[in-house]
This record gives C-alpha cells, sequence and structure tokens, in this order.
C-alpha cells in the first residue's frame, strides 16, 4: 500500500514509524484493507501531512474519525471529495464562515485547498472501516496524532489549534498554550451546533487576526 507523505513530516515523524506500536498499527491496517472495505483510500491516508507540510502548518484542525460512507473520506479532517454532498457538520462549518467573514458557502467539500495554505486538517484515527464509525480506534492511531500535536506544539511557535468537541479538548492537552493559539468551542454536529455550541465561536476570524499579529499570512477560508 503506497501512501504519500511530505518529506519534512517524514523527517518528524521518522522516530515514530519505527516503534513497535506503530509497526503493529501498519499491519492492522493493512490487513483490514485487504480483507475490508476501508476509508480513505490507501494512498490518502496521510494526505493531510501530504498537503500541509510541517514547515507551512500555521492552523490545526482536529477531527475524530475519517467519514466512513462511500466516496466521502478524502484524508482530510471534515473534508469531502469533489461531487459529494456536504455531510451535516461540514455544511456547519461553511455556515459560520459565511457568519463570521461574510463568505458565501462553496460549491466543493473539499478542503484541500484550506490544507494547501497550511491547515492541517487532522483526524485522530487516520482510517475507518466503510459504514462502521471508531472501527479504529484504540489501535494506535491516537497515539500516534497525539504525537503529531506534541512535536508542533514543542517545535513550532504561534500556530492556530481548532478543538471542537469534548474529544478534541481533550486531545489538546499537550499543547503549550504560552507559544500557541487554542480556540475551543463545541463541535460542528447537528447535536452540539443546534445546543448552541458551534455557532458564532467566530474562530476562522479570530485564527486570521492572531496569524496576521505574528506576520503570518492570513487563511483564505
Amino acid at each position: 500500500m503506497k501512501v504519500a507523505i511530505h518529506p519534512s513530516w517524514k523527517k518528524e515523524l521518522a522516530q515514530e514509524f519505527e516503534k513497535d506500536y506503530f509497526k503493529n498499527l501498519t499491519n492492522f491496517v493493512r490487513e483490514e484493507y485487504t480483507s475490508n472495505t476501508c476509508y480513505p483510500k490507501g494512498k490518502d491516508i496521510f494526505a493531510a501531512f501530504d498537503r500541509a507540510t510541517f514547515t507551512s502548518t500555521k492552523v490545526v484542525i482536529l477531527g475524530q474519525d475519517p467519514y466512513h460512507g462511500p466516496g466521502q473520506a478524502n484524508g482530510l479532517s471534515f473534508s469531502v471529495n469533489e461531487g459529494i454532498p456536504f455531510p451535516p457538520s461540514l455544511q456547519n462549518i461553511f455556515k459560520e464562515i459565511e457568519n463570521d467573514l461574510g463568505k458565501p458557502v462553496p460549491n466543493s467539500g473539499n478542503l484541500e485547498r484550506w490544507a494547501n495554505q497550511g491547515v492541517l486538517l487532522l483526524n485522530a484515527t487516520l482510517t475507518v472501516r466503510a459504514q462502521q464509525a471508531g472501527s479504529h480506534q484504540k489501535k494506535g492511531w491516537e497515539l500516534f496524532t497525539d504525537k503529531v500535536i506534541e512535536i508542533i506544539s514543542e517545535e513550532k511557535e504561534n500556530v492556530v489549534f481548532m478543538l471542537w468537541g469534548g474529544y478534541a479538548k481533550k486531545k489538546g492537552a499537550k499543547i503549550d498554550s504560552s507559544k500557541h493559539l487554542i480556540l475551543t468551542s463545541g463541535h460542528p454536529s447537528p447535536l452540539s451546533a443546534n445546543r448552541g455550541y458551534w455557532f458564532g465561536n467566530k474562530h476562522f476570524s479570530k485564527a486570521n487576526t492572531y496569524l496576521k499579529q505574528k506576520g503570518k499570512e492570513p487563511i483564505d477560508w
């Protein structure tokens, strides 16, 4: 199974790839993809790390699982492939951007355009079995993505972390808030958003204000 991952991340994560847990995880994922339908496609498992390089990463948006429906997941959290209807969480993300920045809802839910600007769209678990949410949890992915967050926190400065919902907030425990901006709110899923925990968080304008203050290019959301 060939996967694409930018050399800058390969260098940062080289030690992690050699650890026993990651080797066991690799064997598990290989077996799952051989015997079941899994998402995203094998080549896209590390797409988040291929589109946003380690050097370019200036915003991290943390999701939980990849989408588990046909043709949806493309390796970027909350993102779907071209031509796929927007899942409810993505609809609410776009609604908040419209309310916050006045930008109309786009035609495409493919968030590569964000990733190419340095937004690391990271799921806590990078693979899933079709139609079985959470099926690849607790197999090692969480250890790996914890390490990714830790490396970014330790080695970079002035990164914006967007943590949406209780799961993401727990995942952010290792972020150094003295050198990064941590934005938290409810999850954009309808369950949370419709109870008032998502809309109005203004994370997208807050992120851009912070980036500009730190001399970085804002994101074209």
